[in-house]
Protein backbone atom coordinates (compact mmCIF):
# COMPACT_ATOMS: atom_id res chain seq x y z
CA UNK A 1 0.00 0.00 0.00
CA UNK A 2 1.29 2.98 -1.30
CA UNK A 3 2.19 6.05 1.70
CA UNK A 4 -0.29 9.35 1.91
CA UNK A 5 1.29 12.14 -0.14
CA UNK A 6 3.25 14.75 1.59
CA UNK A 7 0.80 17.32 1.88
CA UNK A 8 -2.70 15.03 1.17
CA UNK A 9 -5.55 17.64 -0.37
CA UNK A 10 -9.20 17.23 0.84
CA UNK A 11 -12.78 18.38 -1.17
CA UNK A 12 -15.46 19.01 0.04
CA UNK A 13 -18.57 18.79 -2.82
CA UNK A 14 -21.55 21.14 -2.82
CA UNK A 15 -24.37 22.84 -5.03
CA UNK A 16 -22.78 25.90 -6.84
CA UNK A 17 -25.85 28.42 -5.56
CA UNK A 18 -24.59 27.35 -1.44
CA UNK A 19 -21.51 29.74 -2.24
CA UNK A 20 -23.58 32.41 -1.87
CA UNK A 21 -23.76 31.95 1.91
CA UNK A 22 -20.77 29.69 2.08
CA UNK A 23 -18.48 32.76 1.20
CA UNK A 24 -20.01 35.10 3.74
CA UNK A 25 -19.70 32.02 6.80
CA UNK A 26 -18.81 28.86 6.95
CA UNK A 27 -19.54 25.35 6.14
CA UNK A 28 -21.65 24.11 8.48
CA UNK A 29 -22.14 20.20 9.65
CA UNK A 30 -25.26 19.11 8.49
CA UNK A 31 -26.87 19.32 12.18
CA UNK A 32 -25.93 22.87 12.41
CA UNK A 33 -27.88 23.23 9.18
CA UNK A 34 -30.55 21.28 10.65
CA UNK A 35 -30.21 23.17 14.16
CA UNK A 36 -29.79 26.33 12.46
CA UNK A 37 -33.05 25.87 10.18
CA UNK A 38 -30.84 27.12 7.00
CA UNK A 39 -31.72 26.61 3.60
CA UNK A 40 -29.40 25.55 1.27
CA UNK A 41 -29.60 23.16 -1.77
CA UNK A 42 -28.75 19.24 -0.26
CA UNK A 43 -27.41 17.42 -3.13
CA UNK A 44 -26.79 14.04 -0.58
CA UNK A 45 -28.97 11.09 -0.02
CA UNK A 46 -31.60 11.61 2.50
CA UNK A 47 -31.64 7.86 4.46
CA UNK A 48 -27.62 8.61 4.58
CA UNK A 49 -28.22 11.45 5.91
CA UNK A 50 -30.26 10.76 8.84
CA UNK A 51 -27.89 7.88 9.43
CA UNK A 52 -25.22 9.85 9.77
CA UNK A 53 -26.96 12.43 12.26
CA UNK A 54 -28.89 10.02 14.59
CA UNK A 55 -26.85 6.96 14.53
CA UNK A 56 -23.22 6.66 13.15
CA UNK A 57 -21.04 7.61 16.20
CA UNK A 58 -17.53 9.18 15.61
CA UNK A 59 -15.98 6.23 18.27
CA UNK A 60 -12.83 7.84 18.36
CA UNK A 61 -14.68 11.15 20.13
CA UNK A 62 -17.40 9.41 22.32
CA UNK A 63 -20.76 11.37 21.94
CA UNK A 64 -20.37 12.83 18.67
CA UNK A 65 -21.97 11.49 15.36
CA UNK A 66 -20.63 11.45 12.04
CA UNK A 67 -23.45 14.11 10.91
CA UNK A 68 -21.77 16.95 13.80
CA UNK A 69 -18.92 16.83 11.25
CA UNK A 70 -18.34 18.37 8.39
CA UNK A 71 -17.23 15.82 5.48
CA UNK A 72 -14.28 15.58 2.95
CA UNK A 73 -13.40 13.03 0.77
CA UNK A 74 -9.85 12.89 -0.01
CA UNK A 75 -10.27 13.56 -3.63
CA UNK A 76 -11.77 14.78 -6.63
CA UNK A 77 -14.32 12.66 -8.75
CA UNK A 78 -16.00 10.99 -5.76
CA UNK A 79 -18.63 8.20 -5.73
CA UNK A 80 -20.87 10.46 -4.67
CA UNK A 81 -20.42 12.37 -7.45
CA UNK A 82 -21.00 9.31 -10.08
CA UNK A 83 -24.37 8.75 -8.25
CA UNK A 84 -25.41 12.66 -8.57
CA UNK A 85 -24.16 12.50 -12.10
CA UNK A 86 -26.59 9.14 -13.05
CA UNK A 87 -29.31 10.86 -11.19
CA UNK A 88 -31.05 7.04 -10.86
CA UNK A 89 -30.80 6.14 -7.01
CA UNK A 90 -34.13 5.70 -5.34
CA UNK A 91 -32.92 7.54 -1.95
CA UNK A 92 -32.02 11.07 -4.30
CA UNK A 93 -34.06 13.91 -3.62
CA UNK A 94 -31.63 16.04 -5.50
CA UNK A 95 -31.95 15.68 -9.56
CA UNK A 96 -29.74 18.25 -10.78
CA UNK A 97 -27.03 16.43 -12.28
CA UNK A 98 -23.07 16.87 -11.95
CA UNK A 99 -22.99 20.37 -13.65
CA UNK A 100 -23.72 22.78 -11.13
CA UNK A 101 -21.71 20.64 -8.60
CA UNK A 102 -18.51 22.26 -7.54
CA UNK A 103 -15.35 20.94 -5.84
CA UNK A 104 -13.87 22.95 -2.20
CA UNK A 105 -10.09 22.04 -2.06
CA UNK A 106 -8.46 22.00 0.79
CA UNK A 107 -4.98 21.15 3.21
CA UNK A 108 -5.51 18.27 5.29
CA UNK A 109 -2.17 19.61 7.24
CA UNK A 110 -3.94 22.90 7.38
CA UNK A 111 -7.08 21.83 8.05
CA UNK A 112 -5.85 19.74 11.28
CA UNK A 113 -4.21 22.88 12.98
CA UNK A 114 -7.26 25.21 12.55
CA UNK A 115 -9.19 22.51 14.17
CA UNK A 116 -7.20 22.13 16.80
CA UNK A 117 -6.69 26.15 17.07
CA UNK A 118 -10.39 26.29 17.62
CA UNK A 119 -10.99 23.10 19.76
CA UNK A 120 -12.58 21.31 17.05
CA UNK A 121 -12.24 17.75 16.86
CA UNK A 122 -11.86 15.81 13.36
CA UNK A 123 -11.05 12.75 12.14
CA UNK A 124 -11.03 10.50 9.24
CA UNK A 125 -11.81 6.87 7.87
CA UNK A 126 -10.37 4.60 5.79
CA UNK A 127 -13.88 4.32 4.38
CA UNK A 128 -17.45 5.09 3.86
CA UNK A 129 -18.45 7.17 7.23
CA UNK A 130 -22.32 6.30 6.08
CA UNK A 131 -21.50 2.96 6.84
CA UNK A 132 -22.51 0.68 9.94
CA UNK A 133 -18.61 -0.87 10.09
CA UNK A 134 -16.83 2.45 9.65
CA UNK A 135 -13.01 2.95 11.87
CA UNK A 136 -12.01 6.54 12.83
CA UNK A 137 -9.15 7.57 13.51
CA UNK A 138 -8.24 11.07 14.72
CA UNK A 139 -3.76 10.80 14.35
CA UNK A 140 -2.18 11.86 11.51
CA UNK A 141 0.67 9.28 12.10
CA UNK A 142 -2.39 6.29 11.17
CA UNK A 143 -2.86 7.90 7.40
CA UNK A 144 -0.98 4.99 6.16
CA UNK A 145 -3.98 3.17 6.99
CA UNK A 146 -5.63 5.15 3.74
CA UNK A 147 -5.60 2.68 0.60
CA UNK A 148 -4.22 5.60 -1.32
CA UNK A 149 -3.87 4.12 -4.38
CA UNK A 150 -7.48 3.44 -4.44
CA UNK A 151 -8.41 7.04 -3.70
CA UNK A 152 -6.64 8.05 -6.65
CA UNK A 153 -8.23 5.87 -8.82
CA UNK A 154 -10.51 6.67 -11.69
CA UNK A 155 -11.92 3.14 -12.04
CA UNK A 156 -13.81 1.74 -9.12
CA UNK A 157 -15.85 -0.80 -9.88
CA UNK A 158 -13.53 -3.78 -7.21
CA UNK A 159 -15.40 -3.40 -4.33
CA UNK A 160 -12.29 -2.55 -1.99
CA UNK A 161 -11.22 -0.26 -4.37
CA UNK A 162 -14.91 1.61 -4.35
CA UNK A 163 -14.60 0.84 -0.67
CA UNK A 164 -11.03 2.83 -0.08
CA UNK A 165 -11.99 5.88 -2.29
CA UNK A 166 -15.22 7.08 0.05
CA UNK A 167 -12.69 7.29 3.00
CA UNK A 168 -13.19 10.87 4.89
CA UNK A 169 -11.89 13.88 6.33
CA UNK A 170 -14.19 15.12 8.87
CA UNK A 171 -14.13 18.42 10.72
CA UNK A 172 -16.39 19.29 14.06
CA UNK A 173 -19.12 21.60 13.52
CA UNK A 174 -18.09 24.02 10.64
CA UNK A 175 -15.21 24.40 8.30
CA UNK A 176 -13.75 27.98 7.42
CA UNK A 177 -14.46 29.90 4.01
CA UNK A 178 -11.02 31.01 4.21
CA UNK A 179 -9.22 27.69 4.34
CA UNK A 180 -10.82 26.67 0.83
CA UNK A 181 -7.65 27.25 -1.40
CA UNK A 182 -9.44 25.80 -4.84
CA UNK A 183 -12.53 25.78 -6.55
CA UNK A 184 -12.73 23.30 -8.93
CA UNK A 185 -15.61 23.18 -11.82
CA UNK A 186 -17.14 21.47 -14.63
CA UNK A 187 -16.90 23.83 -17.20
CA UNK A 188 -16.43 27.69 -18.06
CA UNK A 189 -19.54 28.73 -17.48
CA UNK A 190 -19.69 26.96 -14.04
CA UNK A 191 -16.83 28.79 -13.55
CA UNK A 192 -18.03 32.37 -14.20
CA UNK A 193 -20.63 31.73 -12.02
CA UNK A 194 -18.47 30.90 -8.97
CA UNK A 195 -16.03 34.03 -9.59
CA UNK A 196 -19.34 36.11 -9.69
CA UNK A 197 -20.51 34.76 -6.37
CA UNK A 198 -17.45 35.16 -4.42
CA UNK A 199 -16.68 38.72 -6.21
CA UNK A 200 -17.03 40.59 -3.11
CA UNK A 201 -15.66 37.60 -0.56
CA UNK A 202 -12.62 38.93 1.64
CA UNK A 203 -11.34 35.65 0.69
CA UNK A 204 -11.39 34.52 -3.20
CA UNK A 205 -9.94 31.24 -3.63
CA UNK A 206 -8.67 30.01 -7.22
CA UNK A 207 -11.22 29.13 -9.29
CA UNK A 208 -10.11 26.30 -12.00
CA UNK A 209 -11.94 24.23 -15.03
CA UNK A 210 -11.08 20.56 -13.95
CA UNK A 211 -12.95 18.43 -16.36
CA UNK A 212 -10.96 15.17 -14.99
CA UNK A 213 -13.27 15.68 -11.47
CA UNK A 214 -15.92 14.98 -13.00
CA UNK A 215 -17.66 11.66 -15.06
Amino acid sequence: MSPPPQRPKIYHITHVENLIKVVDHVLWSDAERVRRALECTVVGMSEIKRRRLEELEVDCHPGTRVGHYVPFYFCPRSVMLYLLHKDNHPDLAYHGGQRPIVHLQADLYTAQEWADAKGRRWAFTKGNAGARYADFYNDTAQLDKLDWEAIAKTDWRDPDVKEGKQAEFLVEECFPWELIELIGVINAEVAQQVVNIISKASHQPDVAVKPAWYY
